[in-house]
């Protein structure tokens, strides 16, 4: 057997199950050595669209996913995919041939590439040791929640693996929870006694039902409001004392509540610059606490009171247990639960509708989408000026119900994201939400929705611009012919691939949105709205802020 096919068939039995990619002579052995061995391998047609279809699919279902590239330029097609995922600690296993003869045309420093992204390294470097290689590699991407590059030479890959070093590991052990200590759970309590406005903001490292469950009982028994990251949105879904995203997406009630907690707690979650706008959401006396398993998180953005090393879900077990008397009244008041109930939505926000009879307002739009469309749903949203909108205005049912991969802050990756969710959720409708300017850049991936039968949805914000340009730079009277472009036509862009389209301009249009969703969905819709334009989004300013 040769090291190619060894490390695939190692790769899959070490747990990873499905293999994103496209594939070249250098990864052609490998990738069909993985399939051989029970892998499923998904064909994007571009590496950047493979990156982060891999990206979305090991967030949501929670386990390692690999991405497979042909070496050079496969690689270097994939970094911007490679950079989200290093950036947000997503356990990913990327597979690289590698061309080591600096003469080749293939040649380029793969190690070094990886390295400025973030992403750490490995190497396959020989047959005796090639399967305990692939498998350290896909211990690390899960104990340690990164991104792998593994190399795999090409002269290596040709090798015979001796006898007995092709035998198969077991796959790693699932990565073992942080017990908090027992003086840090008390000190927590005691501040949690002291509190009379509690406000607990939940991350990534919350997007468990366990940690869900665990922080409602807590929140319940200190009279605390829940808000999250806009990673892990949705993971208080249906709670009456949930303010829904915490940050530069927080609708007017929200940010008010939480500029008025005099406890924040942050729960697996960076407390960085988006989720409490560059701190203007932390009041002058409030008391600052971070819970995350990883000791270097604590404090990174903010400074803290008090920080706790563990786990989320055993941490807000252990303080529950150190609580003494009974349940607390807290934030939760009957005119806060009035409020959070009237007007914690932006769907519930009064606004000016601007549309026309030739272009409708997103937020019109928006509403209209999550009345149609079903509610057991995975959302991937793209970058842009319109992003706020699909993300805010369409409800989602839980904490995998918005695949968020903005840490690159990269337009593009919208409809690979929603790719790799819906293929971790295949029981719900996926819905891709872009702006025109990713959906072009990505729209070859829309081969990629078709050819695998997915019953998605694609939403385009199409305002001819990269519209966070034309509204940072016109008030100021730049010329803004650089960021705007002649109309398209992108529903007849997705009729070439197959999709049914429509064109929508006004309310009325979304008439065929609902057909088709009553209808047999035997093909994909693409939604080319044609957005009003006349101004930026209310997070935009915030995130210009953070360039």
């Amino acid at each position: 057997m040769k090291v190619a096919e060894a490390v695939g068939r190692a790769l899959v039995a070490a747990g990873v199950d499905r293999v994103f990619g496209v594939v070249g002579s250098g990864n052609f052995h490998l990738t069909n050595g993985m399939v051989a061995a029970g892998s499923r391998f998904v064909a994007a047609r571009h590496e950047g669209g493979a990156a982060t279809m891999a990206d979305a699919y090991a967030r949501m279902s929670g386990t390692v996913a690999a991405l497979t590239v042909h070496q050079g330029p496969g690689l270097t097609n994939a970094l911007t995919g490679i950079t989200e995922a290093a950036k947000s600690r997503t356990p990913l296993v990327v597979l690289a041939a590698e061309a080591t003869e600096p003469r080749s045309n293939f040649y380029v420093d793969q190690e070094a590439l990886a390295h400025a992204v973030g992403a750490v390294t490995a190497r396959v470097t020989s047959a005796q040791d090639a399967v305990g290689q692939a498998c350290a590699a896909v211990r690390r991407a899960l104990h340690e929640r990164r991104t792998v590059l593994l190399q795999l030479p090409l002269e290596v890959q040709a090798l015979d693996v001796p006898d007995g070093a092709a035998a198969l590991a077991a796959a790693p052990p699932v990565r073992a929870a942080v017990e908090p200590a027992a003086a840090d759970t008390a000190a927590l309590a005691e501040v949690l006694e002291q509190s009379r406005r509690p406000v607990f903001v939940a991350g990534r490292g919350a997007r468990t039902p366990g940690g869900r469950d665990a922080l409602a009982e807590l929140a319940e028994r200190y009279g605390a409001l829940l808000a999250t990251s806009a990673v892990a949105r949705g993971l208080f879904h249906g709670n009456p004392w949930s303010l829904d995203v915490s940050g530069g997406f927080s609708s007017p009630l929200a940010a008010e509540l939480i500029q008025e907690a005099d406890l924040i707690v942050g729960w697996g979650c960076a407390l960085n610059m988006w989720t409490m706008r560059h701190g203007r959401l932390i009041g002058p006396d409030t008391t600052v606490v971070q819970v995350d398993d990883d000791t270097s998180a604590l404090g990174a953005h903010r400074e803290v009171r008090l920080g706790v090393t563990g786990d989320v879900e055993l941490t807000a077990r252990r303080v529950l247990l150190d609580a003494g008397g009974g349940q607390r009244q807290g934030y939760r008041s009957a005119d806060v639960a009035a409020a959070v109930a009237a007007r914690v939505r932006w769907r519930d926000v009064p606004y000016e509708d601007t549309s026309t009879r030739e272009r409708i307002d997103p937020r019109t739009l928006s509403i209209a989408l999550d009345d149609l469309l079903p509610a057991e749903r995975v959302i991937g949203v793209d970058s842009g000026n319109f992003m706020g909108y699909p993300s805010m205005y369409l409800s989602v049912p839980d904490h995998n119900g918005l695949c968020f991969t903005q840490a690159f802050q990269s337009i593009g990756l919208g409809l690979a994201t929603a790719i790799g969710a819906a293929l971790a959720h295949p029981d719900r409708l996926p819905v891709a939400a872009l702006g025109d300017g990713g959906a072009l850049m990505s729209a070859v991936e829309l081969d990629t929705v078709r050819r695998l039968g997915l019953p998605m949805v694609v939403v385009v914000y199409n305002d001819d611009a990269y519209g966070a340009e034309v509204h940072h730079f016109g008030p100021d009277g730049h010329p803004l012919d650089t960021v705007q472009f002649p109309p398209t036509d992108i529903a007849a862009v997705g009729r070439g691939y197959g999709f049914e389209t429509v064109t929508v301009r006004t309310s009325a249009d979304l008439k065929a949105v609902e057909d088709w969703v009553v209808g047999p969905r035997s093909a994909p819709l693409l939604i080319d709205a044609k957005v009003v334009s006349d101004r930026g989004a209310w997070w935009l300013e915030e995130a210009f802020r953070g360039h």
